[in-house]
């Protein structure tokens, strides 16, 4: 099996029946390919598609993008306009548009002070999303001091705390004493999640997109009583794909600027080892003009 979930490229050849795209449009491939006719596929969440036999991620249960080729669905592509790099439509699917569907259930605009848990690429795409949704005050935390440094250099957070016990009650110093309106965790640290769950204000909300891990809280002091609301969010749907990619472009805003670093196709070794450390932004593998060094 070939890995590589986050593709995005030009079609070179296509089979009989497509009915939108052909050679030579640029696509960004939407990582999970479902049945296409579920509930869930039906409203462009393949990423919740509940066939057993028909759905299959890309790099995980059919070959994905670390390869010279892809053989790709058309019901999975979505366009790619030229304002947009082959850098910036591959962070659309699982990085900015899992993003862009959390800040869309929880809404993001100028009366939101925002804290961010965990600044890896996740969490970056977060601050830069916060930012162009009006914002008034984005709060970042992570226990990496490039990844902390690398969002001021972008100016993706106003403030950064390292991860710590005091996290609380220094974001709430920050925030006049009443906590963030938005909490965003991209961390799945079980100790991050409690503190953007704590560290948010009454009537807040929070959304979890970090996977994997845990979280321990008490139900009626951490959210029964100050009336807080905790959404979970998966990925996104093919349509609101779309929705992002047009605003990236009218938003003038470019994912690839949270790329750290570029491997050819025959690095990726290395990629992966700079990646598990976890001491740089986004990390992505490139072809031909996209193969340039930062």
């Amino acid at each position: 099996m070939i890995a590589g979930h986050e593709p995005c490229g030009q079609i070179v050849k296509t089979g009989p029946g497509c009915r939108r795209f052909g050679v030579g449009d640029r696509v960004i491939v939407y990582h999970i390919s479902g049945c296409g006719v579920c509930n869930d596929c039906r409203r462009g969440y393949m990423i919740s598609c509940t066939s057993e036999k028909y759905r299959r991620a890309y790099g995980w249960q059919r070959d994905g993008g670390m390869a010279d080729y892809l053989l790709a669905e058309e019901k999975d592509l979505i366009y790619l306009p030229d304002e947009l790099s082959y850098t910036d439509g591959a962070q659309v699917a699982c990085g900015f548009g899992t993003v862009y569907e959390g800040l869309m259930k929880i809404g993001i605009s100028g009366n939101d002070t925002v804290l961010i848990t965990g600044l890896g690429p996740v969490g970056l795409a977060t601050g830069a999303l916060c930012r162009k949704l009006g914002a008034h005050r984005i709060i970042g935390i992570d226990v990496i001091e490039e990844r902390l440094q690398l969002a001021l250099d972008l100016k993706l957070c106003d403030e950064v705390l390292r991860s710590g016990a005091d996290n609380v009650g220094e974001v709430r110093q920050l925030t006049g004493g009443h906590g963030v309106e938005r909490a965003v965790d991209c961390s799945a640290n079980d100790a991050a999640r409690a503190t953007a769950i704590r560290a948010t204000r009454k009537w807040g909300r929070i959304v979890m997109l970090g996977e994997g891990g845990r979280v321990e809280f008490n139900p009626s002091p951490d959210i029964i009583h100050d009336q807080k609301t905790i959404f979970g969010s998966w990925v996104t749907s093919t349509w609101l794909m779309e929705e992002l990619v047009e605003r990236l472009v009218s938003w003038e805003l470019h994912p690839e600027a949270l790329v750290t670093h570029r491997f050819a196709l025959g690095q990726v070794d290395q990629a992966y080892a700079l990646m598990a450390a976890g001491r740089c932004g986004k990390v992505a593998v490139c072809f031909d003009e996209e193969l340039k060094t930062r």
